[in-house]
């Protein structure tokens, strides 16, 4: 048998084909363009479904079900998209549609964070891991847990929502989610992009001045690290901060799981071996029993994602399991 993945962002539909091996045969994609209703989009998807086992040589019976990875809260029981504000989907029955528009059998329905951290755990920086947990660092901060291979889904269809742990209750900066002091509101890239223009405000001779060209509107979560590299001490003391921030967030994650491997995706995650050597001593300092255990670095493995943008269909792909 064959699986295939749906991975939905705000951008860009996803599909893949997959075999036994996690490995992707055949895979393409097609604006989300999301204004136009999640009718259009799901009938997109469905296009795309048909087009692509078509073009693989296959048949709806060499695939027993199809997943679907969708932003927001995800229903698995109901197949239902019950909310996403960047989509605009309130109750979306995108599992019965696409199972209607196709043929497959059965569809499934994850979170899009999810997905992506069980594509890692099967094929990527967590396959030799029970217990995984992944960041995605990005617009926002997304999770995913998996233990022994499964998602930890959660009572209410919402778990792993790691970016909204507190970090800072007392005068916290505003999180999109309502609540105060949240970590995605500290270190995903929108909230570095912005505290990067903050100091640069506050430095007008800053490198990060230099690398902009002055313009402000070309400011992003890469700038403060390339002025880093040339020994701004603006950015210097800023990147302290961040990680900082980001270590204390892994550290409550790593005393919460206990995992063996904790995997970091996402756009800031292609700062590549830099981010791991500025982070790992943080979290090593901040992990529960490290002054009696020193070998905790090591046990609580802090490693970068893999798979890249394949992790969602991956991860989607494999929703039924084997």
């Amino acid at each position: 048998m064959y699986h295939i993945g749906v991975d939905l962002g705000g951008t860009n539909i996803a599909v893949g084909i997959t075999d036994e091996n996690f490995c992707i045969l055949q895979k393409a994609s097609w604006p989300t363009l999301s204004e136009r209703g999640s009718e259009a989009v799901i009938r997109d998807i469905a296009t795309l479904c048909r087009e692509l086992i078509q073009k693989a040589g296959l048949t709806l019976d060499d695939f027993s079900y199809a997943g679907v990875a969708a932003p927001g809260i995800a229903n698995q029981d109901t197949g239902v998209v019950e909310y996403n504000n960047n989509l605009g989907f309130v109750q979306v029955p995108i599992a019965q549609r696409i199972k209607e528009l196709v043929g497959f059998q059965k569809v499934y329905l994850e979170n899009d964070a999810n997905a992506a951290a069980l594509g890692e755990a099967l094929a990527g920086a967590g396959k030799e891991a029970d217990i995984f947990v992944m960041i995605t660092l990005g617009t926002g901060i997304g999770g995913g847990v998996i233990v022994h291979r499964k998602i930890l889904q959660g009572a209410h269809h919402t778990g792993g929502e790691l970016g909204h742990m507190v970090i800072e209750r007392r005068n916290g900066k505003m999180c999109t989610c309502g609540r105060q002091g949240c970590w995605e509101a500290y270190c995903s890239s929108v909230a570095l992009t912005s505290r990067t223009k903050e100091k640069m405000e506050q430095n007008p001779k800053s490198a990060m001045w230099r690398l902009c060209e002055n313009h402000f509107e070309k400011i992003n979560a890469r700038t403060a690290f390339l002025a880093r590299e040339q020994g701004d001490p603006v950015a210097i003391d800023l990147i302290e901060e961040y990680m900082d921030d980001l270590a204390c967030g892994l550290s409550n994650i790593i005393n919460a799981f206990d995992p063996d491997v904790v995997c970091l995706g996402g756009g800031l995650s292609q700062e590549g071996p830099l981010l791991l050597d500025l982070l790992i001593p943080r979290v090593s300092r901040e992990t529960y029993g490290y002054q009696v255990n020193k070998n905790r670095r090591e046990k609580h493995r802090v490693k970068l994602a893999q798979l890249g943008n394949d992790a969602g269909i991956i991860g989607a792909a494999w929703l039924g399991g084997k």
